[in-house]
């Protein structure tokens, strides 16, 4: 028997069918119902069970759009909502904090919440995967979270200054000016998620601090949040280095994408190999992305796919 969903508004018809209706061709192809937009209603025509399954997962996907200000892609509530049906509400109702624009900050992808479990759940936390899968911000939404609780005292980012195609000796101005392109990325993050005030108040301070990877040798990191931006291109030694600053009560996230390493051919990223000798030692997770966690532009998904699928082939040539 059809059933009927109404809905309240134009923009939740949208946002539940897609712009071409894409969302329920989607919907269409992991359930078997056919679903009818008409006005700001919802007509689903299918098996009863098949149809009560389909009502279930419209309904719960409003339930997050109704809550939340922004919209979680239906592909990323999809995925998430198959795997266990309970998931996907607690994804999007996982608010790690509100962003400089009063968004809420959460998980969009099943991969991401298990990122920001793991980064709960242990002392060091490896996300590892392509670009625009939201591991700098998610990492850096779960350090200011944890500054507001008081549960660290200081904010560490670095990131290796690897350089790809322009040497830093060629740069204009002095060594903080050579080194501030490499930072952007993380300072980008930062913006997104505080007033500029603020963010300049605790750089000031000492409690927010965005470095070189370089000038991280030496220190003892207590009570810290530390995160390691672009970690393939590290070399083993400066992976070493990194990893054992952490002193009492600090945590560290540590991201990178292996398929864009800059080093130079013969010497290995000091992320590929820490994932090889240190996965399965307790308190250390490893997370792994894909393109189907992209949660940038649909256009980038695609273009990683896209080179995918170029390196496959000619891996098949060689």
């Amino acid at each position: 028997m059809p059933e009927e969903i109404e809905l309240a508004s134009r923009e939740e018809l949208l946002a539940v069918c897609g712009s071409l209706d894409e969302n329920i061709d989607l919907l269409e192809e992991e359930i078997p119902v056919t679903v009818i937009p008409r006005g700001n209603t919802l007509l689903i025509e299918g098996e009863k069970e098949a149809v009560k399954e389909a009502r279930r997962l419209v309904n719960d996907y409003l339930e997050i759009i109704r809550t939340h200000r922004e919209t979680v892609p239906m592909h990323d509530f999809l995925q998430a909502w198959l795997e266990d049906s309970s998931t996907s509400t607690e994804m999007a109702s996982d608010t790690i904090l509100f962003s400089r624009q009063g968004q809420p900050v959460h998980p969009r992808t099943v991969v991401q919440s298990r990122f920001v479990e793991a980064i709960r759940d242990n002392s060091v936390v490896f996300g590892i995967g392509p670009a625009g899968t939201g591991k700098t911000y998610l990492s850096m939404a779960m350090a200011l979270s944890y500054l507001e609780e008081e549960r660290v005292s200081r904010i560490v980012l670095a990131r290796p200054a690897v350089e790809a195609g322009e040497s830093l000796g060629f740069l204009p101005g002095d060594l903080q000016e050579k080194v501030n392109p490499y930072l952007q990325p993380l300072y980008d993050a930062i913006y997104n998620l505080m007033d500029m005030k603020t963010c300049d108040e605790l750089l000031e301070e000492g409690i927010l601090e965005v470095v070189p990877l370089a000038f991280m040798r030496g220190r003892t990191l207590s009570d810290s949040f530390v995160i390691l931006d672009e970690a393939q291109n590290t070399t083993i030694p400066q992976m070493k280095m990194f990893l054992t600053r952490l002193g009492p009560n600090s945590h560290a996230v540590i991201n990178g994408d292996i398929t864009q390493i800059d080093l130079p051919e013969h010497e290995e990223s000091g992320l590929v190999h820490a994932s090889r000798i240190l996965e399965g030692i307790p308190e250390i997770a490893f997370i792994r992305f894909s393109e189907a966690d992209v949660v940038r532009h649909s256009i980038v998904k695609k273009i990683i796919e896209a080179y995918d699928e170029e390196n496959n082939d000619a891996g098949k040539e060689s």
